[in-house]
């Protein structure tokens, strides 16, 4: 029998859209300055490869570029440098930080969101604080190694089951979008599927087709 969630709701202002940076993206200011001004609020920084004293560089003007559009910016991996920028949130995978170490160190407010992969590390980053997960990857992606495709039924079975928003991630395009509304996915979290090809085209289309999912 699968576990449900005793956990009470926690109120958390969350867009229904997050754009993901692509790794590398020799463009990157540019091109979140365009996300953001075609109507995008929710922007998480995911950096591989660069030093600690480029990834904080990078990330300040992000967040002041974010300021700007009054958007939400996320680190992910790097908690350090979230707290460092004042960054509104922070996202963490299975095998970075425990969140329950994260949840010690960051200030109140601050939002926590964990990378999951099934039901039961949903249900465990619920307990243990998370204000929201990700649950993926949904498709097939190239952007990161993730493992197999999870599907929309069983990130639905997630959102049935916990309290807190499921932000499907992993291979979502302008065009898979269309099987997610029916369900109760708060959000979706896109790289290059907003990154790549016409920019304002994407942006368009994926917020017509968020504002359809469930309303939280």
């Amino acid at each position: 029998m699968q576990k449900t969630s005793t956990v009470p709701e926690r109120a958390i202002f969350l867009p229904k859209l997050c754009a993901i940076t692509l790794p590398h993206d020799s463009n990157l200011m540019e091109n979140v300055s365009l996300v953001l001004q075609y109507g995008i609020r929710w922007i998480q920084y995911r950096q591989k490869g660069k030093s600690r004293k480029d990834l904080y560089k990078e990330a300040v003007a992000l967040h002041e570029l974010t300021r700007r559009y009054g958007a939400l910016l996320t680190v992910n991996d790097h908690v350090d440098v979230a707290l460092t920028i004042g960054a509104e949130g922070v996202h963490i995978g299975q095998d970075d930080l425990p969140l329950r170490e994260v949840k010690k160190i960051v200030p109140e407010g601050m939002i926590v969101g964990v990378s999951t992969h099934s039901i039961d590390e949903a249900l465990r980053a619920e307990v243990e604080g998370a204000d929201y997960v990700g649950f993926g990857p949904i498709f097939e992606t190239s952007t990161k190694d993730a493992g197999q495709p999870k599907g929309v039924v069983l990130a639905q079975d997630v959102a049935r089951q916990i309290n807190i928003p499921v932000i499907a991630i992993g291979g979502i395009t302008a065009r898979n979008i269309q099987t997610l509304p029916a369900t109760k996915i708060h959000g979706v979290a896109i790289s290059s599927g907003i990154f790549s090809g016409d920019i304002k085209g994407n942006c368009e289309h994926l917020l017509k087709e968020v504002a359809k999912l469930h309303p939280n």
